[in-house]
């Protein structure tokens, strides 16, 4: 993604109690909407240090961690290397600057992703091509936040208004809630978190 760079910077110290404790709460909101997932594959994108993706290893067959940053793949490879994980893999790719051809999942899930993306149809249309049929897109981000100023990310989503835009692009049965909030959770702002679920 676009600031690839920056994440490398900070990759070796992403991971806070902050982000730890997100994370976790981020983890259990997907296994909300998991089923018979057990035989699944599954795509972590923009995974960053593998925080949620690492607690849901064992809902799936097997979890690709994909993401941008070099940086953050290298972290995300010492854990897979020291936890002993065997059914997890990585590859650090930008999927705003090339399609991936072949590679298919049946569940994709992105969290705290979409804010730092330019062209957020062009992500959802390639992400949609990447799931077999029946898949699900996942999608945990930030509620629109109007005391956001930012010219490096998005200032949240309104729900309604991305569920439509994923519509357009194909997906349905389109669910959405917001499972979390919290002090300085954002840019220094009190915010909180939605999770979307997105059928193919």
């Amino acid at each position: 993604m676009g600031n690839a760079a920056q994440f490398d910077m900070i990759a070796s110290t992403y991971d806070t109690p902050g982000r730890i404790q997100i994370a976790r709460a981020s983890s259990d909101a997907i296994r909300g909407y998991l089923a018979d997932s057990k035989r699944k594959r599954a795509i972590d994108f923009g995974c960053g240090t593998g925080l949620v993706g690492m607690n849901l290893l064992n809902e799936f067959s097997s979890m690709l961690f994909l993401d941008a940053s070099q940086g953050m793949i290298d972290q995300i490879n010492h854990k897979i290397s020291s936890c002993r994980v065997e059914n997890a893999s990585t590859l650090c790719f930008d999927l705003e600057k090339d399609c991936l051809s072949g590679l298919r999942a049946d569940y994709i899930f992105m969290a705290q992703v979409l804010l730092h993306i330019k062209d957020i149809k062009l992500i959802l249309s390639r992400l949609y091509e990447l799931l077999n049929e029946g898949g699900h897109l996942l999608v945990i981000d930030f509620d629109k936040n109007e005391n956001i100023s930012s010219t490096m990310v998005h200032h949240g989503f309104d729900q309604t208004e991305l569920a439509n835009i994923m519509m357009k692009l194909g997906y349905r049965g389109i669910q959405s809630k917001t499972f979390y909030t919290g002090t300085n959770l954002f840019m220094g702002q009190d915010a909180s978190l939605f999770i979307l679920d997105a059928q193919k």
